[in-house]
């Protein structure tokens, strides 16, 4: 009887391991690890420009009026529907209802209006505070409709309402957001542990329809090969943005993943400080474009994952003209141009490379292709958040390289306070125009204009449009494969069953 017993209790011990391991696996299927290179320096989208930032949160943890899919979109989110008036001054929100945000606040019109006059305030710290400067006033019309009246007609707005700097806030948590953000997403925010990684939960309140992840975790992984043993060891199940494309070819050999190579906003350029001797003198900035290889840049950087660029604009948009033959590649017409500027033996300046690997090994590359034109670069390597102290918010630099990745952003070189400090009114004139139009034939012949003038102007050394690799577990679908904003959506991820 006691053998019996024994025999039924090891049984029952096999078949409960059974059970644990199989309800593990399947709680697995719920939840999806992210790698991430780049650590956000806080997690408000409403008072940082980093990317990594919205990477996180937009779509999963904080919403808008309206959002964007990977098919650039505008959809319909906290705002069910909209009408505009015939002369486009005035748009009509009706907003979605039962919506709470996550600490169980109620959301309703006057959140709207005190998010959007928030990023719109003189006191705003919104990185992208342009973005609201066509509006003239937001009104609640009882708790589930906001009017909000512009200026000028704006051609864009319901798309600049989807970026994560427009995202909704309440007025009782906002200032707490960098930290603790409380939002109305599907995801709520669970754990940031610094250095590693940050937890978001389920929102189990959600609106919404609920997506299929309940939790997720964002790994911080800056080392590339550090993040090829990541996924190899299914530590990340997934990687929306690789950063050792020199690996890509081992991933699509291998059966256990998916590969896709898609198209980002991220405009990589050497940035210059336009201010700053001697590359406030022209013919400087045309030395160094045309000291610039943009290929041998991508193929030595990139492993050949990347599109050259000759301005400030993304190559998959309808209004893109090609301009990357302005400065074609020649040594001697650099090395011309900077004895016409009164420097025959060139010079020396420094080069401040953030963390990702397109800056750190493209740093490189070109620092040795000006170096035959007679400039010296002296290579400073800066962790993320130096560079938004020294390079962004002080501008302590010469030269610098990072892509933009925001979408659409033009417009930044009309900043008079912008880090690479660039000013032409004529350029100015093009952008002011350009927010004014909403016939697409116009707009796009402006946009050409305006990648004219700022190519011309050499403003930036021009390298290239960073391709996004990303690189998941096979059985992983609906990760994006473009990239027309910052974003790692997991609202429409899931396993496959």
């Amino acid at each position: 009887m006691k053998i019996i017993n024994k025999m039924h209790t090891k049984i029952l011990l096999i078949c409960c391991s059974i059970l644990i391991i199989s309800g593990a696996a399947f709680a697995s299927k719920k939840h999806l690890t992210m790698g991430m290179v780049l650590e956000p320096p806080h997690l408000d989208p409403t008072a940082g420009a980093a990317a990594a930032i919205d990477e996180i949160v937009y779509a999963n943890v904080f919403e808008g009026l309206t959002r964007i899919n990977q098919n650039a979109e505008v959809l319909p989110a906290l705002a069910e529907s909209w009408s505009i008036s015939r002369n486009g001054l005035k748009y009509t929100f009706k907003l979605q209802k039962g919506v709470k945000f996550h600490d169980g606040s109620i959301f309703d019109s006057n959140d709207v209006v005190f998010s959007l006059n928030r990023a719109r305030s003189e006191k705003s710290t919104n990185a992208q505070k342009s973005l609201f400067s066509s509006i003239k006033e937001v009104m609640a019309q009882g708790t589930n409709t906001v009017i909000v009246t512009l200026k000028n007609p704006t051609g864009n707005f319901l798309f600049n309402m989807g970026w994560g700097d427009a995202v909704i806030v309440d007025s009782s948590s906002a200032n707490s957001n960098k930290s603790n953000p409380i939002g109305t997403g599907p995801f709520t925010f669970k754990r940031w542990v610094k250095g590693d990684r940050i937890e978001l939960g389920e929102n189990k309140s959600y609106w919404g329809q609920k997506p299929a992840l309940k939790t997720a975790t964002f790994k911080i992984i800056p080392d590339p090969a550090a993040a090829v043993a990541a996924l190899m060891a299914g530590d990340a199940d997934a990687f929306a943005n690789f950063p050792a494309p020199e690996m890509a070819s081992q991933f699509q050999s291998d059966s256990r993943f998916t590969v896709k190579v898609g198209s980002t906003e991220g405009e990589t350029i050497l940035s210059t400080n336009n201010k700053q001797k001697p590359f406030n003198d022209l013919r400087v900035r045309q030395a160094i474009a045309h000291a610039l290889n943009s290929k041998e840049i991508i193929d030595g950087a990139m492993f050949g994952f990347g599109t050259p660029i000759g301005s400030h604009f993304a190559p998959h948009h309808a209004a893109y003209i090609n301009l990357t033959g302005t400065y074609p590649h020649n040594i001697n017409k650099a090395k011309k141009l900077l004895t016409e500027a009164g420097l025959p033996d060139g010079f020396s300046a420094t080069l401040k490379l953030p963390p990702p690997s397109y800056a750190r090994r493209g740093g490189e590359i070109v620092a040795s292709q000006l170096r035959k034109v007679g400039i010296k670069l002296e290579i400073i390597p800066v962790e993320w958040a130096q560079w938004l102290d020294q390079v962004f918010k002080n501008k302590d630099f010469d030269l610098t390289i990072v892509s933009h990745t925001e979408p659409m952003d033009i417009g930044i070189y009309t900043r008079p306070k912008y880090y690479f400090q660039y000013q032409n009114p004529s350029f100015n004139s093009i952008i002011e125009e350009l927010n004014v139009t909403s016939s697409t034939k116009k707009r796009y012949a402006l946009m050409g204009a305006a990648q004219a003038i700022l190519s011309k102007d050499a403003v930036n050394g021009f390298l290239f449009q960073l391709a996004k690799l990303g690189i998941w577990n096979k059985n992983v679908i609906g990760l994006w494969e473009n990239s027309p904003v910052q974003a790692n959506d997991l609202t429409g991820v899931s396993w496959k069953k």
